[in-house]
């Protein structure tokens, strides 16, 4: 912790800013190990756990987050301004911090045992976890999950499976949504559950992306344990916990992409500021993919200040999706384009390979999923055209 200052004052958010640049600008040297590229998801995610363990010493990433799950207090918009100081500086946002955002606050309101309990262990970079909710035959359409939990005395018995699992290859635990009534009671029969990765009858298999990282798995759960109190909210409340969970999922992880993404428009600025020529339109290119961004940040910093606030986000955090896999697409075609063929076989020029290029590649490939993952832009504007706009069904 800052020894200038105290806990308390580091509450009022400039001058927990201040404070945190101060420590990564001071510590920058130390910190040099993160500012590269791992091959695999893998190795990421275990050098990314050292980060997290890093800053929870320091105390920097327990701000925002309550006592209960580990934290010091504060709100969304500390977690937002880490994460800005954080890629300011060259760093990564951990791998960690993903599923944290998304998964930690449906657990404080609807599991504050759970929470208590577990949630420390995460925010310590301890353990991570991957989420669990669509299935082959049941993608954006939730309320068809077949997967099922069923109640057997104190615990519950779960089989199925589930597909293109966040973090699931890695992950210590998972979060699943699972059907505990019937097929027919739809989205008033799910229930969502903590479930240990590593428990009987839980088979992960790794799911690679055309850029061959494993960034997803499939998940198989075959008469799995599952003590009743790892029950997140009511048994058949779980869509309730995820309508919630999805507040967080469009906004904390749009702000994390959107400052993500000002740090790539910034060093292709710098790419191109240095090249011996530059393709034509550059410029006005450039000057595009800013404006996505700034659109994206200038949104998602709304919607911010309203879950700080305690307010409830409904179906308009959709235009955040929207916005967030427009910035997403534009920015990395723009890099693919403006840097080729460097883009292409990741050269730097005379000097040789670049590393870095790696990096980006992978990052390219994983923003063509951007319009399907968390749920596809078409679902989005459909519940925007639904519920927003209230336009006539066709």
């Amino acid at each position: 912790m800052n020894a200038t200052r105290t806990a308390t004052e580091l509450l009022h958010l400039p001058t927990y800013r201040a404070a945190v640049g101060e420590w990564l600008t001071e510590n920058s040297s130390r910190l040099d190990r993160w500012r590269v590229h791992h091959e695999t998801v893998e190795q990421t995610v275990a050098e990314h756990a050292e980060l997290v363990a890093v800053l929870y010493e320091a105390g920097w990433n327990r701000y925002g987050w309550p006592e209960l799950s580990g934290g010091l207090g504060g709100d969304e918009r500390h977690r937002a301004v880490l994460y800005d100081e954080l890629v300011l500086r060259g760093l990564p946002i951990p791998e960690q911090h993903l599923p944290l955002e998304t998964l930690a606050p449906p657990l404080l309101r609807f599991a504050p045992t759970l929470a208590a309990t577990y949630l420390p262990r995460l925010l310590a970079g301890r353990e991570w976890w991957g989420q669990g909710f669509s299935e082959p035959e049941a993608g954006s359409d939730l309320a068809s999950l077949r997967s099922r939990a069923r109640r057997d005395g104190d615990r519950y018995v779960v089989n199925g499976q589930k597909i293109w699992t966040s973090h699931g290859a890695t992950a210590t635990r998972l979060v699943v949504l699972l059907r505990t009534g019937t097929p027919e009671s739809r989205h008033r029969g799910l229930g969502m559950f903590l479930i240990d990765a590593d428990a009987p009858g839980v088979t992960v298999r790794p799911l690679a992306l055309a850029s061959g990282r494993n960034e997803l798995a499939e998940i198989f759960f075959d008469d799995v344990v599952v003590p009743a109190d790892r029950l997140i909210g009511e048994e058949d409340g779980g869509w309730a916990v995820a309508m919630y969970l999805l507040q967080w999922e469009r906004a904390m992880f749009a702000w994390q992409c959107s400052t993500a993404l000002l740090h790539r428009l910034g060093g292709l600025r710098d790419a191109l500021a240095g090249a011996a020529a530059v393709p034509d339109g550059a410029a006005a290119e450039l000057a595009r993919r800013y404006l996505d961004v700034l659109t994206l940040r200038a949104r998602t910093a709304r919607t911010v200040r309203r879950l700080a606030a305690g307010e409830t986000v409904g179906p308009e955090a959709s235009v955040d999706k929207i916005l967030l896999a427009t910035a997403e697409h534009g920015v990395y075609d723009a890099i693919r384009d403006l840097r080729a063929p460097a883009m292409a076989v990741g050269l730097a020029g005379p000097a040789g390979p670049d590393p870095g290029m790696t990096g980006l590649r992978a990052e390219w490939w994983y923003s063509r999923s951007a319009t399907i993952l968390g749920g596809s832009a078409e679902v989005q504007r459909g519940i925007l055209a639904d519920r927003i706009l209230n336009l006539p069904k066709e």
